[in-house]
């Protein structure tokens, strides 16, 4: 292995699937370093590098991780161990946008390669063991082909030795100008001695939401067709922007003022036919529902498949989400106020990258890049999260644990054979905590935050999916790995914990699980 010049103190990230960087980014500002980054796009690549050019060429690589294998890849890059690896394998595969004409769904679903590159980014699980891992993808992987891919992915994890928290966050939660409702599902390798949950991703911004005018409202005016790249910015209209929404966006998150000059403010021509059909919308209105005030619209495609042809987007809002679609046309993203669709350096600023990234001269790549990103203010709040979670000690506390797996199953046995149900409610909140601590002594692989979408799919544990093999527990869901005899409990401990009756670190079980852990060493 080559000697890497990594600083040990810092925990340490692999970006497979890095796109542009989004992600890296973020977790870059959270305190990580970037060790390698990963993609099959070569523009990507390009512009992963020109952004980075700190980093050492052979640690930013183009290639497919389908045909690269993780001890290659290890060698090439002088790394074998990291602390986090991130990864967003291609979401259009899952997008719920492809679920209405049969492409993701149903009996008319269309195979697509790219749903199964998550078994690829498993195998960089297996090999690297990070002690998290990090992987987001679009809503839709939880409801299509009515969740076989979900249950899938999630089950497969797990075999690996990862207890998953998989949650939804809305990006504008975050400080992100728009509505971008994703999913992450967050991986805790079992041995650590503390874990990811759901409570550790805090959102900043609940209220006053940063709207699509704080980000771009500064840049200088533009019709269809217009402008140049590099050029000046409009500093006066920029001081008229900070005294109505102050510094926070701009200098914080955007900084502008590392740079000199404008980039990739470019607008795209538009038809005559186009730009009247625009003026017709008012600002927040998209083309259906200027038809049902009446309006007459020009464009000439079926008005009844298409009614959400032409978007203008509202000021006073987050933005609608960012795609990849605006690499084809920007009818669905029109300027609130000027004759136009975005561009790329605004569409860049609403997905929060700072106006010093810069991004390839051609359009096409450009959106492309950025509507498949991570907003970098996301992969921020998740590299917050986890960075505690890397520097904190493990170590038993005073809790109600027990003394060996004997006693243990004596606990769990209170809640099985019959005894399960309405009567576990009943049961006082101090022996229900023993019991509690006893489920996660026996299977550390459980994880709470799994516990209330359990799917529909069962499995017998012939194949050893939990720790378990008794008779009692010998039926489980593939999805969340919970045997089926223990929902009730489950179900009662969330109860628990929603009424407060037993506090989030009784509810979590850690202290069980490193008890578990540190037995097996002993033994």
């Amino acid at each position: 292995m080559r000697n890497n010049k990594y600083q040990s103190s810092i925990p340490t990230v692999i970006d497979l699937f890095c796109g542009c960087g989004g992600f890296s980014l973020g977790f870059e500002r959270a305190g990580f370093q970037i060790v390698a980054a990963l993609d099959s796009d070569p523009h990507a690549i390009e512009t992963y590098k020109k952004n980075r050019p700190e980093m050492a060429e052979h640690s930013i690589i183009h290639g497919d991780l389908t045909q690269l294998s993780p001890e290659t890849f290890a060698r090439q890059i002088g790394v074998e161990r990291v602390d986090v690896i991130l990864g967003g394998p291609p979401c259009q595969g899952f997008s719920s946008v492809r679920q209405v004409d049969g492409a993701n769904s149903g009996e008319r679903m269309v195979h697509d390669p790219r749903r199964d590159l998550y078994q690829d980014y498993f195998r960089y699980i297996s090999f690297f063991q990070p002690k998290f891992f990090v992987m987001e993808n679009v809503i839709g992987m939880r409801t299509m082909n009515k969740g076989q891919w979900w249950t899938k992915i999630r089950s497969e994890a797990r075999k690996f030795g990862y207890r998953l928290c998989p949650t939804e966050f809305m990006a504008s939660d975050y400080g992100v100008p728009q509505n971008r409702r994703r999913l992450l599902i967050i991986g805790t390798r079992r041995d650590h001695h503390v874990s990811f949950k759901r409570s550790c991703l805090v959102p900043t911004q609940i209220e006053n939401k940063r709207t699509l005018w704080e980000a771009i409202g500064d840049l200088p005016e533009l019709k269809s067709g217009e402008g140049v790249s590099p050029t000046v910015y409009d500093m006066e209209r920029r001081r008229k922007h900070i005294e109505k929404f102050g510094e926070g966006y701009l200098h914080g998150v955007l900084e502008v003022s590392k740079v000199e000059m404008l980039t990739g403010h470019i607008a795209r021509p538009h038809s005559e036919r186009d730009l009247r059909d625009f003026a017709r919308l008012k600002e927040g209105e998209n083309s259906s529902g200027a038809m049902r005030r009446g309006v007459q619209l020009e464009f000439p495609y079926n008005k009844e498949i298409f009614k959400d042809r032409y978007t203008r987007l509202d000021r006073h809002r987050p933005c609608k989400t960012i795609l990849a679609h605006l690499a084809k046309d920007g009818l669905m993203f029109i300027h609130p106020k000027q004759p136009r669709s975005l561009t790329v350096r605004e569409a860049a600023r609403i997905q929060s990258f700072p106006d010093w990234f810069m991004f390839p001269d051609a359009r096409t790549h450009a959106f492309r890049l950025i509507g498949n990103a991570v907003p970098p203010l996301v992969g921020f709040a998740v590299g917050k999260a986890l960075l505690p979670l890397l520097k904190k000690n493990g170590g038993r506390k005073k809790c109600v644990l027990p003394k060996d797996r004997a006693q243990a199953w004596e606990y769990l046995s209170l809640v099985l054979n019959g005894n399960a149900g309405s009567g576990i409610s009943t049961i006082d909140d101090l022996l229900f905590l023993k019991i509690w601590n006893a489920c996660f002594y026996l299977m550390p692989g459980l994880h709470p935050d799994e516990a209330l979408d359990h799917g529909t799919e069962t499995a017998d544990n012939s194949e050893g999916e939990n720790d378990l093999t008794t008779k009692e527990l010998s039926t489980y869901y593939v999805r969340s790995g919970w045997p089926v005899a223990l929902k009730p409990l489950a179900e009662d401990a969330w109860k628990r914990f929603e009424e407060q009756r037993i506090t989030e670190e009784q509810f979590y079980c850690l202290d069980a699980i490193v008890a578990m852990l540190h037995s097996v060493h002993e033994d």
